[in-house]
């Protein structure tokens, strides 16, 4: 069976409105027999007359009243459809998906999207929890629109990466630190001997932040087991608090230093960064997810 064409229904709308094939001619920039036509097509399609002509006059036939009301429903679905694209289309709004690490989700976006829901506040930026790796694997597979990445991705996702054209620029890096509990008696820069020494609250291996730590303390002959693993910093942060160990984080720019005074966050020895890039699809990009790259760069950090 024919699908029902949103212009024949147009026509029939309108011819309904003003009563008047050669009204509705004029004012939808049709011929005559073009909208004669479209009639015709609808009739033939439903089976039965859809408008009555008597006397001058063009009435809608009980068939024809109950096509024209779900037609209007059925139209102004497709012109609000079209009107949201359209938005999307000019960047006026827009879904923008995005995935990142906890650390970077909680200090590094805030600013980010504050400034782009002033902006632009009819992009919705949906934000997902993700390592490096699988930030890499959505984006590759076009689940994702953006990525927060530490640097450089893993080998194997880089690899995969490029194969199916995912663009990874470096964007900013923050000195890694160590926290540790406020009671514990620590030199003024920390090593890797004396944190190797320690008990540790890591994150989980795998994970880029791990990598990092590892590098750091092999580099001095040290490989440290972790007390406990986490992946969620807070957790972590809280755990240094209560005593139970000391940990490597970042320290992300726009975040002030730890505001609980059971805390000390202490730089290394040698110095450790962690640098952070923005992936996204290679080809065009749409105007929406152009935004929140903007923005995104305007916190660029050398």
């Amino acid at each position: 069976m024919r699908e029902l064409n949103l212009d024949r229904l147009r026509t029939l709308v309108t011819i309904a409105d003003l009563g008047s094939f050669a009204e509705a001619a004029r004012v939808l920039h049709l011929a005559a027999p073009t909208v004669s036509l479209h009639v015709a097509d609808l009739e033939a399609h439903i089976g039965a007359p859809l408008l009555v002509r008597k006397r001058g006059e063009v009435r809608a036939s009980g068939a024809g009243e109950v096509l024209i009301e779900r037609a209007r429903r059925l139209l102004a679905d497709a012109d609000e459809a079209l009107e949201v694209v359209q938005r999307q289309v000019q960047g006026l709004a827009g879904r923008v998906r995005l995935g990142a690490s906890t650390g970077a989700i909680a200090h590094l976006l805030p600013q980010a999207l504050e400034q782009l829901g002033q902006h632009h506040p009819g992009i919705d930026v949906q934000v997902a929890v993700l390592t490096t790796q699988e930030t890499m694997a959505r984006l590759a597979s076009g689940a994702l629109d953006i990525g927060l990445v530490a640097l450089p991705p893993p080998a194997h996702s880089a690899q995969h990466t490029r194969v199916l054209g995912v663009k990874v620029l470096p964007w900013r890096r923050d000195p890694v630190m160590a926290f540790v509990p406020s009671q514990w008696k620590a030199p003024a820069r920390v090593t890797p001997h004396w944190l190797a020494s320690q008990p540790l609250i890591l994150n989980d291996d795998g994970t880029s932040l791990s990598r990092l730590a590892s590098e750091w303390f092999a580099r001095a002959g040290e490989h440290p087991k972790a007390r406990i693993q986490l992946n969620y910093n807070d957790a972590i942060k809280s755990l240094v608090a209560a005593g139970y160990g000391a940990t490597l984080l970042p320290q992300e720019a726009s975040a002030d230093a730890p505001r609980d005074p059971r805390i000390r966050m202490l730089p290394l020895r040698p110095a450790l960064w962690r640098p952070l890039g923005i992936a996204h699809r290679n080809g065009p990009v749409e105007r929406a997810t152009q935004h929140v790259l903007d923005v995104l760069w305007q916190q660029k950090q050398a």
